[in-house]
């Protein structure tokens, strides 16, 4: 396993949950992540209320955009999170990468008390995620 690992979190519309996922992962976790993110039905942008929560938390989403899921983009990362709400299997369709399943709420088109609750909860996410993968990889070194 390389010191960072290649991670894609995964949503439906690439605009909420997996763009906050990412950018907490950039800030939070550059030590052992390359984050991308991607959407199954991606909204073709970031909505506010995600750029406002990350902000809040002093956290950026520069250069990030809501992009589709492309087969190409499986083939290069050693994890997906799939923070869908649906199967992996369905979703995924056989990808070779390891996948995590994320039951995190969708918060689009809520208010911006759900957005932070949905924040907080992906930043937990993302920091036990770091956690384990550092652990694997100090393993790996010891070996």
């Amino acid at each position: 396993m390389a010191t960072r690992v290649k991670v894609l979190f995964l949503c439906i519309g690439n605009s909420c949950r997996s763009q906050m996922a990412e950018a907490i992962a950039r800030h939070r976790a550059e030590d052992i992540i390359e984050p991308s993110s991607a959407g199954l039905v991606p909204f073709g942008q970031i909505v506010p209320p995600t750029l406002k929560v990350l902000d809040e938390a002093g956290i950026s989403a520069s250069g990030q955009y809501s992009k589709p899921l492309r087969p190409e983009d499986l083939s290069t990362v050693d994890l997906v999170i799939n923070m869908s709400g649906r199967p992996s299997a369905s979703v995924l369709r056989g990808g070779a990468s390891p996948v995590e399943d994320w039951d995190v709420g969708d918060p689009y088109g809520f208010d911006l008390a759900i957005y932070r609750e949905i924040r907080d909860e992906i930043e937990a996410r993302v920091e036990d995620l770091a956690q384990r993968l550092r652990a694997k990889v100090d393993e790996q070194k010891k070996r």
